[in-house]
């Protein structure tokens, strides 16, 4: 039985590295601890899928529901189940780091995303916060490690630790400040000497203070956000972690980036709208 057990997981690695396209960076998916039944869950979900399975199925797709925290139930063929049942062999845990100079909302950016009662639990170490956001999704329960470096230049060397081993690094200025804009050319010089694979983001925070400045000014930032995205190769987002914009689509980005996941990201460019640029 074991024998069969292990031919079968072969043969599992062996299709998914053929499923799976280049960008996934699978390079790093192979570093994921017990990957091979994270991806059994997910070709089950997708053969579930491609036979149209009826709708008494409730498929978590990214498009349709938002990422299911841990804690939720969901309803499978008609029996709820409690997703905190799932063990710890089926975690897989996904590390992501946030640059950027001092007081531009980077910390209440990510309060946003994992919530206060999880941010009274992070980890907190000189020049560095730590978070976690659990969720549920495609079958597999996934948990991001947030590693929020503080901007002062008295946490510089907590980068290289920071950026080590993160599937993603959200490069992060105040809309408001075109020096916090101008530094994250450092923050990305520096953090690409330690990760050159990690998938970039830019980000500028505080865009609800951001839509009150004067048109030409903000026609201005904008233009170089997006030069610098460009030249980043980095995908770029306005964000307001007051009124929760593009906050949860950042993270559902990533999950789809990162697995492929059947979700599509639509660029916007109005001016006095929260900006979304990337390459074709």
């Amino acid at each position: 039985m074991a024998k069969i057990i292990h031919k079968t997981t072969e043969r599992m690695t062996r299709l998914c590295r053929k499923i799976v396209p280049v960008d996934v960076r699978w390079s790093i998916l192979e570093k994921v601890s017990f990957i091979g039944r994270f991806f059994h869950f997910i070709w089950d979900r997708i053969l579930v899928c491609s036979v149209c399975k009826p709708a008494r199925y409730r498929r978590l797709a990214l498009q349709d529901s938002p990422l299911m925290p841990a804690t939720a139930t969901i309803e499978l063929d008609g029996v709820v189940r409690d997703v905190s049942a799932v063990t710890d062999s089926d975690l897989v845990s996904l590390k992501i780091s946030l640059l950027g100079d001092c007081d531009i909302g980077k910390t209440s950016f990510v309060i946003k995303y994992i919530g206060d009662e999880q941010e009274k639990r992070s980890l907190q170490m000189k020049g560095l916060n730590l978070m976690d956001k659990t969720f549920f999704v495609e079958g597999a329960r996934i948990s991001f490690s947030i590693w929020d470096v503080a901007g002062d230049k008295g946490s510089s060397d907590q980068i290289p630790m920071a950026c080590k081993d993160a599937v993603a690094i959200l490069f992060m200025f105040d809309l408001t400040s075109r020096s916090t804009l101008n530094n994250v050319v450092g923050w990305f010089s520096e953090a690409r000497k330690w990760n050159q694979t990690a998938l970039p983001i830019l980000i500028g925070t505080k865009f609800d203070d951001f839509v009150r400045l004067p048109p030409d000014v903000q026609w201005t930032i904008v233009t170089q956000a997006r030069a610098y995205a460009r030249a980043m190769k980095a995908t770029l987002f306005f964000s307001s972690a007051r009124h929760n914009i593009n906050v949860n689509k950042i993270f559902k980005f990533i999950m789809a980036k990162l697995f492929n996941l059947p979700w599509k990201l639509e660029r916007n460019l109005t001016l006095g709208e929260p900006i979304i640029d990337f390459s074709s």
